[in-house]
């Protein structure tokens, strides 16, 4: 049986075949880091596809405890800091699971700023130290709308404002650009240091 596996809803047993559909995923580029300040995508960001995923990959900091944050572009990637408005929580949990939380994350949302969207606090540089996750763009090259975009990411953290270190966080981070004005370019990087190694790979889905 192939395709993707639907809610089992209103039966007790087995599993059911979804309908055919759910969108196929394309790749349009990848790039890895090697001690970047940024990664930068510039192109493929267009009216082909009405949902982009940026899947990130073991995104390793240079320096410690940096926010890992992204941006948009209206002109190509000649400069960054679109308008965001967003929604952040978070959960964590520490390694000796003396600490662990679930909270809306007041210090990591934006109303109405041209500032890079955080996607995870304090990233751990240690050797072993990283942040995944992945971002979804929606329709960014409509005209009428704003552009809203939702990400998943999870870093191994470290912060000197949590007791026990280091420890798994897990963000939830969701908003809009507020532009009608097509985003053709995003951008990421860590708030301070560069991006010592990682990949990050755009899909356009149809």
């Amino acid at each position: 049986m192939s395709g993707i596996i639907a809610d089992n809803v209103g039966r007790h047993t087995g599993l059911m075949k979804a309908p055919s559909g759910g969108g196929a995923w394309t790749k349009i580029s990848s790039v890895t880091a090697s001690s970047s300040s940024t990664i930068s995508f510039t192109s493929g960001i267009d009216s082909t596809y009405d949902e982009y995923v940026f899947k990130f990959i073991n995104m390793h900091p240079s320096a410690d405890q940096p926010n890992w944050t992204f941006q948009g572009s209206t002109n190509a990637g000649s400069s960054y800091g679109v308008t965001i408005t967003s929604t952040v929580f978070n959960a964590y949990h520490s390694e000796s699971d003396s600490e662990a939380t679930l909270e809306y994350s007041n210090g990591s949302d934006l109303a109405q700023s041209t500032s890079y969207q955080r996607l995870v606090t304090e990233v751990n540089n240690a050797n072993d130290g990283s942040v995944s996750g992945m971002l979804h763009l929606f329709a960014p090259s409509d005209t009428t709308f704003v552009k809203h975009f939702i990400a998943k990411s999870q870093g191994y953290s470290d912060s000197s404002g949590v007791t026990e270190n280091p420890y798994t966080w897990n963000m939830y981070t969701a908003g809009y650009f507020n532009t009608t004005s097509a985003i053709d370019a995003v951008d990421f990087k860590f708030s301070s240091g560069n991006i010592d190694t990682g990949t990050i790979v755009l899909f356009g889905i149809s």
